[in-house]
């Protein structure tokens, strides 16, 4: 027994390994987030980017260079998501834009001069 703790405290240290290494910021969210977030476009939605980085570091993966890929990546998806809902909008035909504005008068006379 005293031989196993003296080789316990003697062996070489374990190397860390970034888990997250060479991973581009799709497949960290499909291995990291997607079995619980099926929608990648709504977690950047109404945040900060300082705040999403920080929880994304502390949840998430395993550095900041990780992390800021992954947020960049999250807030593309969500502008993308906001410029076609945009761009999809029906816009009013310009009839029913001129039918909507009040007709054009002359300004009503002051009562009393």
């Amino acid at each position: 027994m005293g031989f196993g703790i003296i080789a316990v405290l003697t062996g070489t240290a374990a190397n860390a390994q970034n888990l997250d290494e060479g991973k581009s910021a799709a497949k960290l969210f499909a291995d990291g987030c997607a079995s619980c977030h099926h929608n990648a476009r709504s977690l950047a939605k109404g945040r900060f980017r300082l705040t999403l980085f920080m929880f994304l570091q502390d949840h998430y993966v395993s550095n900041t260079s990780s992390a800021w890929a992954l947020t960049s990546y999250l807030e593309d998806l969500d502008g993308t998501q906001r410029s076609r809902s945009r761009a999809a909008a029906p816009r009013p035909s310009p009839a029913a834009a001129r039918m909507s504005e009040s007709p054009i008068r002359p300004p009503a006379s002051i009562p009393g001069r």
